[in-house]
């Protein structure tokens, strides 16, 4: 027979040893949301689940159970030879850890497959979540990337996640980069999600002397950023790119290649066209239309970003360091020598560079 784990005893042995763990419920149930890391091998795909459902709802549980003896009855070979591929500790989990997990890992039992059942599911997963982001205290100081639109803060975080440095990427867990554009050529997260692999960062570095964040609002897109985390953020170092206006107007062309995604643009702009003066507003219109982007971009950081970033920059308690940089390249390199000097020899950070 198989063994029930905790969610706790689950992390725990991720740890020490490769633990695969197989999300049997149906795709859209995958994609919407699971534990991160986790393969899908559905019990019932999306159209399967849905007759099953109507069946137990709308006729009875015995002709549900029925039904699906009979569907998963047909495809058993492959179900079980999806998971015979699979080497080492195997862990399957459904919404509940009810019957479709139950069944499969009673199933593969039988065939001499051993694996784990995730006790309670991912539902269960979901309450641990929460509750570990309702309760954390966060130990590590935030040093808080920030700079006017366009400055490459993101491609710097990357460099210096690369590097090993302890970077959250706020941006990259949320599928969104905070703007009215920003969820331009992405795939915006939920919530579920989101906290999910926050949870997974926040612990991945809970003995690091600092975490590097990018300066975000408290909403990113589809989900919203705990209070400790935007506290910790006010409260942590402030680092300030600058860069001039026509290097960062290349790195929003890179990062969000308008020419691919035009009509994406326009819609997005129509939520805040009513926001920059008329004139100027059509003109930016007008680039866009035009495939113009450049001089959309620089005139949108003109009359619009910079002007709002002015003003969100009051929110942190610190006073700011300020990092002149010709590129993002530049910008690396002094971002990085600044945090070695902190963290690697105690000297202080001095207010400029």
């Amino acid at each position: 027979m198989f063994q029930d784990i905790r969610v706790e005893e689950l992390l725990d042995q991720r740890k020490k040893q490769d633990v695969t763990l197989i999300d049997v419920r149906s795709p859209s149930e995958w994609e919407e949301f699971t534990i991160p890391g986790a393969i899908n091998i559905p019990f019932f795909d999306d159209e399967e689940r849905k007759e099953i459902g109507t069946l137990y709802k709308q006729v009875s549980v015995q002709k549900a159970k029925e039904r699906g003896l009979e569907i998963i009855s047909a495809k058993l070979p492959a179900f079980i030879k999806q998971f015979a591929a699979i080497p080492g500790r195997k862990v399957v989990f459904c919404w509940r850890g009810g019957m479709r997990s139950r069944t499969t890992a009673t199933l593969l039992s039988l065939m001499d497959i051993h694996v784990s059942r995730l006790s309670g599911g991912i539902r269960e997963y979901r309450k641990w979540v929460v509750s570990t982001l309702e309760s954390y205290e966060l130990q590590s100081e935030c040093i808080v990337l920030a700079g006017n639109t366009g400055t490459g803060k993101t491609d710097i975080l990357q460099q210096l996640e690369e590097k090993g440095y302890p970077v959250i990427d706020l941006e990259g867990l949320s599928g969104h980069r905070g703007s009215i554009f920003g969820g331009i050529g992405l795939k915006p997260r939920n919530q579920k999600v989101f906290d999910a692999l926050l949870v997974e960062a926040l612990l991945e570095y809970k003995d690091s002397p600092y975490i590097i964040v990018e300066a975000e609002s408290k909403r990113l897109g589809k989900v919203v950023l705990p209070n400790f985390l935007i506290e910790a953020k006010e409260k942590g170092v402030q680092l300030v790119l600058e860069l001039p206006v026509p290097e960062r107007v290349r790195n929003i062309m890179k990062d969000y290649d308008p020419a691919a995604h035009k009509e994406q643009c326009l819609q997005a702009f129509e939520h805040i066209n009513k926001r920059i003066h008329t004139p100027v507003a059509a003109r930016i219109e007008s680039c866009l239309l035009a495939g113009a982007f450049p001089q959309a971009i620089e005139l949108l950081l003109e009359h619009y970003y910079d002007p709002r970033y002015e003003y969100a920059g009051k929110d942190y308690e610190q006073q700011p360091i300020i990092c002149k940089a010709f590129s993002t390249e530049d910008a690396f390199e002094q971002i990085s020598a600044l945090l070695n000097k902190r963290f690697f020899t105690k000297q202080p950070i001095s207010r400029s560079v």
